[in-house]
């Protein structure tokens, strides 16, 4: 398994799953090249050989979750603005498998719902074996890496029912889980920054290290209440500067150290992002 606690000369290393030549295959990306592997993520994947070039290949979602864990209300400086009290405990949704989607493919505007949907950029948590109830001091050997992540939200229907929050279905439409597009290991996550673009013009701009919960705390306490399988991810929650994407608008998620995300807002067959 990799750890991802950063040591003294410990690469980066960034994973990515793909299509090619009919089949589906991981490797690990360095300058534009795609190295090879065989064998399962997780378990000491062993190069084969063979390099591509990566416009050879067509990218999937890194890893395929059994689900995605969300967090609300996880960031200090969007807490302040919105005068929301600290939480004294992660707040999680899940968004099921259903909703996921691979970089660079078509987020879907829902066809039952026609109010505003935003992205949500968001450092997402890679988890690397099955994760039950772990102390926060062994923490670091269920977290593989990190990666980028729009949890995209169908916002008006979180409070459209008065007597029932929909959290789930506001989540967890098809599509409205991009992510990707690589596994970073050995990165700090204290360090990073999460940047989102809206057709190149940018939109957020947070620090990982303004987290209410960290990563290491979220595996914690998610893990106390459900297990974790080797590929789930977390997503982070997300800070200050969320806004509704209009159609035909590109969404980009960029984390330095890790990639950067790209999607495209309910474009039509034949454009740019199918």
């Amino acid at each position: 398994m990799v750890v991802n606690t950063p040591v003294v000369n410990t690469p980066v290393v960034r994973w990515i799953r793909f299509h090619y030549d009919d089949a589906i295959a991981i490797g690990s990306v360095l300058d534009g090249n795609v190295t090879v592997h065989s064998g399962n993520l997780f378990d000491s994947p062993q190069p084969t050989g063979q390099t591509l070039s990566l416009d050879q290949v067509e990218l999937l979602t890194p890893t395929q979750p059994s689900k995605m864990v969300g967090l609300w209300n996880n960031f200090a400086a969007a807490a302040a603005k919105n005068d929301w009290e600290h939480p004294s405990e992660p707040l999680w949704f899940i968004k099921p498998s259903s909703c996921l989607l691979r970089p660079g493919a078509t987020i879907e505007p829902p066809s039952s719902y026609d109010g505003r949907v935003f992205f949500e950029g968001e450092l997402g948590i890679v988890i690397g074996a099955e994760a039950t109830n772990v102390a926060l001091d062994d923490v670091d050997r269920f977290i593989f890496g990190y990666t980028c992540v729009n949890d995209v939200t169908a916002f008006g229907l979180l409070t459209s029912d008065a007597s029932f929050a929909q959290w789930s279905r506001a989540k967890s439409f098809n599509t409205f889980g991009p992510f990707g597009p690589v596994v970073a290991t050995g990165v700090d996550a204290a360090t990073l920054t999460v940047r989102t673009a809206v057709n190149g013009r940018e939109r957020q701009n947070y620090p990982v290290s303004d987290m209410i919960f960290s990563p290491a705390e979220l595996v914690h306490h998610i893990s106390k209440d459900m297990t974790l399988y080797p590929g789930d991810v977390i997503a982070c929650g997300t800070s200050t500067g969320a806004l509704p994407m209009r159609i035909g608008n590109v969404v980009e998620v960029t984390i330095d150290g890790v990639g950067t995300l790209s999607n495209i807002y309910g474009a039509r067959p034949g454009d740019a992002g199918n």
